[in-house]
């Protein structure tokens, strides 16, 4: 099966293409905003390195947040279009398991993801040492981040674990930094994707998946009307 997966949804942009034995072409690259020009010209540079073009794509894969309002309808916006135009199944998947999934923790520790939401707030969610959600999604004041957790050695992913390392040290709780990217990265989408089509079947993903936005948007149209209501 041959996978095209792509993240916009936080402040980096990648994408990759995965064959179900390997990946067979990827590119990564720093960027907190131009998501929306940069996109397809990538996406179009790892396509062409491994030799396919659309018409070869068998499902694809995209990131559905926790992240930024614009960058998540890039990414999504671009997803559905290419998914629908093709028919092809599409897996979403969270910016929180894309960045626990390469983690490498004992089997006592609980691998912590975050992202650093501003405003005193983190993105986060536990999952054990398997990979197994321990907490849903959460938003949550960086005063409260103890409180919702275990009492657990924890390894830290995301760009938030500085901030959530500190609270942690405050309670008295472990912790260790993961040695991998803070950032989402599409080859670990993939990966992700991949094994949720093995699991369920391309049919479980002809419905597009929705935005994981948990907080709502900033953004406002002239008004104050929410951009999700606009018609």
């Amino acid at each position: 099966m041959i996978l095209l997966a792509f993240d916009t949804a936080q402040g980096a942009l990648s994408a990759a293409v995965h064959d179900g034995e390997g990946e067979i072409a990827s590119a990564f690259e720093a960027r907190t905003r131009g998501h929306a020009e940069a996109l397809m010209p990538m996406v179009e540079v790892v396509l062409a390195e491994a030799a396919l073009g659309f018409s070869d794509l068998d499902a694809l894969a995209v990131t559905v947040g926790p992240g930024t309002f614009t960058g998540l309808r890039v990414g999504l916006a671009a997803a559905r279009g290419i998914a629908l135009s093709r028919g092809l199944p599409l897996v979403g998947v969270t910016t929180l398991e894309a960045v626990a999934e390469p983690v490498a923790a004992e089997a006592d520790e609980t691998i912590l993801a975050s992202f650093d939401a501003r405003r005193d707030e983190v993105y986060m969610q536990a999952f054990s040492a398997n990979r197994t959600p321990q907490t849903a999604p959460l938003l949550v004041n960086l005063g409260d981040v103890a409180a919702h957790l275990p009492h657990s050695p924890f390894v830290l992913a995301g760009t938030g674990s500085e901030l959530v390392a500190a609270r942690l040290a405050a309670a008295g709780l472990d912790c260790r930094m993961a040695e991998c990217r803070p950032q989402p990265d599409a080859a670990i989408v993939a990966r992700i994707a991949l094994r949720r089509l093995g699991e369920q079947g391309p049919d479980a993903f002809r419905t597009a998946p929705a935005p994981l936005y948990i907080r709502a948007p900033d953004a406002k149209l002239p008004g104050g009307r929410d951009p999700d209501e606009a018609t």
